[in-house]
């Protein structure tokens, strides 16, 4: 019976690889055979190539080693288009090698899958794997079809353009909306409000498509691009780089079908023509989308970390004064309604001069820092515990009476006195509690002020007292 469980290890981890690659393949086959419906200068060349971003973003979230099924897809599709055995063989090596140059250079100078938070790694994307990589599977495919005889070399140039174009624009197009929404996991999640403003969005987004690609004008030229921009810019502001490329993945879909059904601002050309054009639009939309969408998100992560430190103490990562006051103008106000007690109580390292001196500055912050952790372990969720002063520390405590108070107040004295870390630390304590001491900020912080300065009074009278 060991053996046997020993011996479907390896074997079912055999069965997931081979269904991890069966499902890839099956994936890229059918986004292949979708993309050749465009194939209208060749058979086996097309603007629109969705595969180009499934390899790209297949290498970038799952490895290197899935390329059997990259390599295995376009063979087929492409075999089952033309039946032409070798120049199939040559398009499926192209296109794994390009998948794998792409994701090679992702990785090693954009970040791999965070390659899309920030616009310079977004420019590396676009520059290295959208139009450097793209270059290989348009060079190798042109090679294979002239060499099986499938094209001839005075149309070499033309074929090449068209199938490099369509390889990078299904990178720009397809690849950010697979590795945003598969290997990046959201920061927060999105709240009931937002999950319907983004359905919003995503109708807006198709509706605006609609309109633009021959909804309103279906038999004129009206240039009407330009109406896309406020909904995507509104999709950039209000969500991230995720939903971005979600919304130009959308206006790709709509755009080709409308295009090709001879709507739209570039319906009026030849297909080919008209679909060399989209793409061009589409490309530079996607890049400029994603750009805005990264930078706004930035400013976003900016923006919560000065929040942040405008109210949080940078040695300790406690509540600074300003926080402390308002948490605490908060809990009056809270107490007020519920008539519930609220105590202040307040903290002074002692000694902090001589720890200083005796033992250099270095250990007067770490001082500091083990009674913030002295605090933080002895408070509920609901406290808060703050730095408002170099060597003074405060406790809100919602609910609290004075006896409560200062039971806290003793656990975090018996938290440092229990401190195997030198030199050891003592404090003062001083408590005062809502309404009893005070109705005000200011009235609570004075009284527990007071009554830290009684405690200390105390503590010298007592060692005046056993002094010889």
């Amino acid at each position: 019976m060991g053996n046997r469980s020993f011996s479907l290890g390896p074997m079912s981890e055999s069965l997931r690889r081979i269904a991890q690659l069966a499902g890839l393949a099956a994936v890229y086959y059918f986004a292949a055979k979708v993309g050749l419906r465009f194939a209208f200068i060749n058979s086996s060349v097309t603007t629109v190539w969705p595969p180009a971003g499934i390899a790209l973003a297949t290498f970038v979230l799952f490895g290197y080693r899935v390329w059997p099924a990259i390599f295995g897809a376009p063979v087929l599709a492409n075999l089952t288009t033309t039946g032409a055995i070798l120049s199939s063989v040559g398009i499926g090596v192209g296109n794994t090698v390009e998948g794998l140059l792409g994701a090679y250079l992702v990785n090693r100078f954009a970040r791999g899958g965070r390659v899309f938070d920030r616009v310079r790694d977004i420019f590396r994307f676009t520059a290295l794997a959208a139009l450097l990589s793209t270059t290989v599977s348009a060079t190798i495919g042109v090679v294979s079809l002239v060499t099986g005889g499938l094209l001839p070399w005075s149309d070499a140039s033309r074929v090449w353009l068209t199938w490099w174009l369509g390889d990078a624009v299904g990178d720009i197009v397809i690849a950010p909306a697979l590795i945003l929404w598969i290997g990046v996991k959201p920061s927060v999640s999105l709240t009931r409000a937002q999950r319907i403003e983004a359905l919003a969005a995503a109708l807006v987004t198709a509706s605006v498509a609609f309109a633009i690609f021959g909804g309103l004008y279906p038999s004129r030229d009206y240039s009407l691009t330009v109406l896309l921009w406020p909904v995507l810019i509104w999709v950039a502001f209000r969500f991230g780089p995720r939903e971005a490329a979600t919304a130009i993945l959308i206006v790709s879909l709509i755009a080709i079908v409308r295009t090709v059904n001879g709507y739209g601002p570039f319906g009026h050309y030849p297909v080919s023509e008209s679909l060399t054009l989209l793409q061009v639009w589409t490309g530079v939309t996607a890049v400029t989308s994603l750009v805005l969408a990264a930078v706004v998100a930035a400013q976003r992560d900016v923006e919560g970390t000065w929040r942040e430190m405008a109210v949080t103490d940078p040695l300790t990562g406690l509540a600074n004064h300003r926080q402390l006051v308002n948490s605490l103008e908060s809990e009056i106000r809270r107490s007020r309604r519920t008539a519930q007690p609220l105590a202040v109580v307040l903290l002074d390292l002692d000694g902090l001069k001589q720890i200083n001196d005796r033992h250099g500055h270095l250990s007067g912050s770490l001082a500091i820092r083990r009674v913030a952790e002295a605090l933080l372990g002895s408070c509920r969720a609901t406290d808060t515990a703050a730095r408002f002063g170099g060597d003074e520390f405060a406790l809100v405590l919602p609910e609290t009476g004075e006896a409560a108070a200062w039971h806290v107040a003793r656990g975090v004295v018996d938290r440092l006195a229990t401190d195997a870390e030198k030199p050891n630390l003592s404090i003062s304590v001083g408590v005062a509690v809502y309404p009893g001491h005070g109705e005000t900020v200011e009235a609570l912080l004075n009284a527990a002020d007071v009554a830290l300065y009684e405690t200390k009074e105390r503590r010298k009278t007592r060692s005046a007292g056993l002094a010889p």
